[in-house]
């Protein structure tokens, strides 16, 4: 296996380094040799120097060192009188003593060019690494993406392969496939800040953060040099980012639920103290009613009897429509409203609401303006009249006695726009968004009048769920407000 062999493969690549210096050297001989008997040009030292320069700036010091030595001896041996001798006449002493010093000094200064050009070069990959995955942790914010993320930059460090085990969760980097010793081996991983030797050349360690173990981590690294101690230290920082970034994760999802669970409280608090009066009213006029027919239903004139039964049906059916609404409401906050879009004539809806409404507010007109051309909408039917039924009941109650509210459907591009306009009091343009939002409750509006502030939220959900919308704008002929209920058109 490449990974496992990988101190064998990194012997053979330092000794091959060495006998490339060797090869060099008896490349720069055979130079010399060819100067010196063709040309007659025996001062060939700087051909020795060249093979030295090039093994220091391609293979290292220690090949440069071997190169400068063997280069030395090759000198000496062939070009230097007495030659294919180790003997050395008096005036070549100097010329000798001068060509190993300066080959040995310009190898190792070469190489020691190199070796930081390398270690720059190492550096420089080690602060990309880290501030990529530094970046890319800030930027998520779920433990799964963190996870996923960081095996893919433990296998860019290690220039190998990585797992992360958070729990039963395992993510692995691309060509990875762990093993079942190795999936044990990292249930049971415990170290901090050194690492263990895993099976079959992987290296393990825990991911900790605030004293707590998250998971563990595993990386098998390629053709990286063991000596290499950078980048080791870059593994383990880079454990350390991806274990505190996950530790933030889980402190922001923890927090998350503590605000929604706030929310929620709030909401039923805010909801309970909401509704109370609503519930309360005709729950009232319904007992009222109905113990009055029971105990002087005989006494009372067949006028008397026939209003406290229509008393009992529209208080039922208005406590009805307030459950409707409450049900919607909990069904839009758990994203469980189930709606079934198909085609429906908009005109039967409105008129449905409108022979509903008109009876029950004869001190208000009711008006509705249908135009000559059939409207076909697309969505829920039952849910389009109960956000209908929300606004022009608003719009009743909030309009002065005599008042006018007027109920209106026309075509607007591919989408339908019914408009619901009183002569209210309306709002103001600050207050317009907001008016949709659960419990509003408008301070320029009269307080005896407030609902529970639930129907124009519904009516937003209801609408934004079957891909259309609602707005309101202040009327310009006049006080009051336009409601604007947008519904896809049929196709």
């Amino acid at each position: 296996m490449l990974n496992f062999a990988m101190p064998a493969i990194q012997r053979h690549r330092r000794a091959l380094s060495y006998v490339g210096a060797v090869l060099l050297v008896l490349a720069a001989n055979l130079l010399a040799l060819l100067l010196d008997q063709q040309l007659g040009y025996a001062r060939v030292s700087m051909v020795f120097l060249a093979a030295v320069l090039i093994s220091a700036v391609g293979l290292g010091s220690g090949p440069a060192y071997l190169a400068a030595a063997l280069g030395f001896v090759s000198y000496n041996f062939y070009l230097v009188e007495p030659r294919f001798t180790f003997g050395i006449e008096s005036e070549d002493i100097v010329i000798l003593i001068v060509f190993l010093a300066v080959a040995m000094l310009t190898g190792g200064l070469a190489g020691r060019v190199r070796d930081q050009a390398r270690q720059s070069r190492d550096r420089a990959q080690t602060t990309s690494v880290l501030f990529e995955a530094g970046r890319d942790f800030a930027a998520l914010g779920e433990e799964a993406p963190i996870a996923r993320r960081l095996a893919d930059g433990l296998a860019r460090a290690a220039q190998g392969q990585a797992v992360v085990a958070i729990g039963p969760e395992i993510y692995a980097s691309a060509g990875a496939t762990p093993s079942a010793g190795l999936l044990e081996a990292l249930r049971t991983c415990e170290v901090v800040s050194a690492h263990l030797e895993g099976p079959d050349g992987w290296r393990l360690r825990g991911l900790w953060a605030d004293g707590r173990r998250l998971g563990a981590a595993a990386w098998r690294p390629g053709l990286m040099q063991s000596e290499e101690v950078d980048q080791f230290r870059l593994i383990h920082v880079l454990l350390d980012m991806g274990a505190s970034a996950m530790a933030r994760a889980r402190l922001g999802q923890a927090w998350a639920e503590i605000e929604a669970r706030t929310r929620t409280e709030s909401l039923r608090n805010a909801l309970l103290s909401s509704i109370s009066h609503d519930l309360r009213t005709p729950l009232a006029a319904i007992l009222a009613s109905a113990t009055s027919l029971k105990t002087f239903g005989g006494v009372f004139e067949p006028e008397v009897r026939d209003d406290l039964l229509d008393t009992i049906t529209e208080e039922a059916e208005r406590l009805n429509a307030f459950v409707a609404n409450l049900l919607s409401m909990t069904r839009l906050e758990a994203d469980a409203l189930a709606v079934q879009p198909s085609a429906f004539e908009i005109a039967e809806g409105l008129d449905r609401v409108h022979r509903r409404y008109a009876p029950r507010w004869p001190d208000r007109r009711l008006l509705l303006n249908l135009p000559d051309a059939p409207l076909t909408g697309w969505g829920d039917a039952i849910l389009f009249e109960q956000a209908l039924t929300n606004v022009v009941e608003n719009a009743l109650r909030f309009s002065p006695e005599g008042g006018e509210v007027r109920m209106a459907a026309r075509r607007t591009g591919d989408m339908i726009l019914v408009e619901v306009s009183d002569q209210g009091p309306g709002a103001p343009e600050n207050e317009l968004g907001l008016i949709f939002e659960k419990f509003y409750r408008s301070p320029s509006a009269n307080p005896n009048l407030q609902g529970a502030g639930l129907g124009l939220s519904i009516v937003k959900g209801l609408m934004e769920a079957m891909g259309g919308g609602v707005s309101a704008q202040r009327r310009t002929d006049g006080p009051g407000l336009i409601v604007a209920l947008r519904l896809p058109e049929a196709p």
